[in-house]
């Protein structure tokens, strides 16, 4: 498993819809994600700390995990098949662990309110770069990205 963070979010430019980036904390991995405007949007508010009058969707999980003394121990985006990507929050409860199947733009929601680590399986990171050589060059994916770091 390797480590990761937000980078940031951008927009793909034919869809028009966001791409969550996630980079290596200690490695020069990127995971591109594409994700819906909703989670999108939420994952924006949190990274830029918008202060807002009442909690969303996120910020009620969040407030219902740290009432019921939940700790979300990680968020793992575990496997792809058929480009669709699956993740776990993996949650502790009273000492025992449980792993939650969610949709990555969700569980990295959670995961940034609740201030936890978000992991990637090898084997993604692997096809990904794969993939992204013979569909993109990974500087242009790169510009891209630092172009608009946060949107």
């Amino acid at each position: 498993m390797i480590e990761m963070y937000v980078k940031g979010i951008t927009v793909d430019p034919f869809t028009q819809m966001p791409i969550l980036v996630l980079k290596g904390k200690e490695t020069n991995d990127i995971l591109p994600l594409r994700i819906g405007n909703f989670e999108g949007n939420s994952i924006a508010l949190e990274l830029e700390k918008v202060k807002k009058p009442r909690p969303l969707t996120y910020d009620l999980v969040r407030n219902i995990l740290d009432t019921l003394n939940v700790a979300v121990n990680r968020i793992v985006i575990s496997d792809m098949k058929d480009g669709i990507f699956y993740a776990n929050i993996e949650i502790r409860l009273n000492g025992e662990i449980f792993n939650i199947d969610a949709r990555p733009s969700d569980a990295i929601n959670i995961a940034l309110r609740c201030n936890s680590p978000i992991y990637v399986s090898k084997s993604i990171l692997e096809k990904i770069k794969k993939e992204n050589e013979e569909e993109l060059d990974i500087e242009e994916l790169e510009e891209l990205i630092e172009v608009k770091e946060v949107i």
